[in-house]
């Protein structure tokens, strides 16, 4: 019965009184994850760092160790080594900080003599500070771009509060995957800002669902019931939508991390994967229990809305009554035709004698 409830909207989860809850898991996940950026870091690519990666086979089938002790020989002790592929049919990638001309030839030899291959059969990838910087500046100045257009849209669409829950839960989204990015230390390339950008754009449109329901109930319920109850109202009735599109985007997502990355060795599909998944996954959870309870916790302070609080609680006897499909309270039972309205309930009239 309660698969069946979810599947047609008329489930009557109470979010709104659960958010102590929610905002408390996500204040760990934020603490959690602008520690782990303060220490650890993220680790960025030679697109934004700058520096110089060589990629040749490995002929000789060499292990890691063997190319630090020849990359020690000539001073690059903080290289770092990576070894893909097993035996002489993989590959090994070194990358170091920006080099000269000369130390840059040095290391390319040292190279591929330890791999057993010529210096014409390596590739030698090269990128100066200043690039490096210019990449960051530009990826940043991308994100600082999205979010203004995104307050924009989201202010004429609907209003400057809602803009504001959005952009909340943009920069929760935002601050969980690049944490958990710099905990799991996989590498920040141009292909995980084009990620981020994308899993920005997914989180956004989940809120804007819900708080186009919540605009549409708000038309019909108004002056009847408090904007708590409509919420609750709207994201029951959204919920399984949310959940289909979060299912049906996170498995193919989890097939190209686990198959593209883990099975088939392909690093750059990894980070892109990674980024996808977990961006993914906290924007469906951010559009529902951060987005939503801080619309609602800035909404409920408008003096409208406490007027029908006072008004539930004085109707009730009690704490305003949770509004929801299916409910069986009789002064607030919800027609099931689209719009959701609730009736008011009938009056008692006195029988004249």
């Amino acid at each position: 019965m309660r698969l069946r409830e979810l599947y047609r909207g008329e489930t009557t989860f109470d979010f709104i009184r659960q958010r102590g809850r929610w905002f408390a898991l996500s204040a760990v996940l934020l603490v959690v994850s602008i520690l782990s950026l303060l220490v650890l870091r993220l680790d960025g690519s030679v697109d934004f760092t700058g520096g110089t990666i060589v990629d040749t086979p490995n002929a000789t089938g060499v292990g890691v160790a063997d190319v630090r002790d020849a990359l020690s020989a000539i001073g690059q002790d903080g290289a770092r080594v990576q070894l893909t592929g097993e035996g002489a049919a993989g590959r090994i990638l070194v990358q170091t900080e920006a080099l000269e001309p000369a130390a840059q030839d040095e290391l390319v030899a040292a190279i591929a003599a330890v791999v057993g291959v010529g210096v014409d059969d390596t590739n030698v990838d090269a990128v100066g500070p200043t690039f490096g910087a210019e990449i960051t500046r530009r990826a940043v100045e991308a994100l600082v771009i999205f979010l203004i257009v995104v307050a924009i849209f989201i202010t004429w669409r609907f209003e400057w509060k809602m803009a504001f829950a959005a952009l909340a839960a943009l920069v929760h989204d935002l601050l969980i995957t690049a944490g958990i990015y710099s905990i799991v230390g996989f590498e920040v390339t141009p292909a995980t800002v084009i990620a981020v950008l994308t899993i920005l754009g997914y989180s956004l449109y989940d809120t804007v669902v819900v708080f186009d329901k919540i605009t549409e109930n708000v038309r019909d319920l108004f002056n009847r019931n408090t904007f708590t109850e409509i919420a609750n109202l709207s994201m029951n009735q959204v919920l399984m939508r949310s959940i289909n599109t979060s299912l049906t985007t996170l498995l193919p997502i989890g097939s190209l991390l686990a198959v593209g990355s883990y099975l088939l060795g392909a690093a750059t599909l990894r980070e892109f994967a990674l980024a996808l998944f977990i961006g993914v996954a906290a924007g469906t959870y951010s559009s529902i229990f951060v987005a939503t309870p801080v619309l609602v916790l800035w909404k409920e302070r408008e003096p409208e809305w406490q007027r029908m609080q006072r008004r539930a609680a004085r109707r009730s006897g009690a704490d305003p009554v949770v509004v929801s499909v299916g409910s069986a309270a009789p002064e607030l039972a919800i027609e099931s035709r689209d719009t959701g309205a609730v009736p008011r309930a009938p009056r008692q009239r006195r029988k004249r004698r």
